[in-house]
């Protein structure tokens, strides 16, 4: 078990199986030491828990956790591709998305949820740059999507 793993198993996390594409994507290439996730959907054992707009039918805090989520998603999506996630030299940039409901502007706090998550599970590794976006919808009416970029160490 690798060592970020062991970190999510402290915190009560496993890293789920891959989420399998939606459409014409993969979830996750590889071009050079880095590391591109799709967007990835707060699915849990194939399911959306919860849909809706954030601020309507999903609150910030529920959908902070979705966050979470998805977070956890694009780790194994980087795992498929990487073969170990102790081989993340660092998170490079995280971009979130909000399904947000017109007067909503919570967004960034909605999306600590996937930053405070790598943080936890990669440490100083995990610290990076990021964008949170609101948005009219996204797939399958999910509240929050979540793309990771990564950077690999060499071995």
């Amino acid at each position: 078990m690798s060592a970020a793993e062991a970190k999510l198993a402290e915190l009560g996390l496993r890293l789920p199986e891959v989420v399998p594409p939606l459409a014409a994507y993969q979830p996750a290439v590889q071009s050079g030491v880095y590391v591109y996730t799709a967007g990835q959907l707060p699915m849990v054992e194939g399911k959306l828990p919860v849909t809706g707009k954030v601020g309507a039918e999903v609150t910030a805090e529920e959908a902070k956790d979705l966050a979470r989520i998805c977070a956890l998603n694009a780790l194994a999506a980087v795992k498929s591709v990487a073969g170990d996630l102790d081989r993340i030299a660092r998170v490079v940039k995280v971009v979130g998305f909000v399904a947000s409901a017109s007067d909503f502007t919570g967004q960034p706090g909605v999306i600590n949820g996937a930053s405070e998550l790598l943080a936890e599970v990669l440490g100083d590794k995990g610290v990076h740059a990021r964008s949170a976006v609101g948005v009219a919808v996204l797939p399958l009416d999910a509240p929050v999507e979540v793309e990771v970029q990564v950077e690999l160490t060499g071995a």
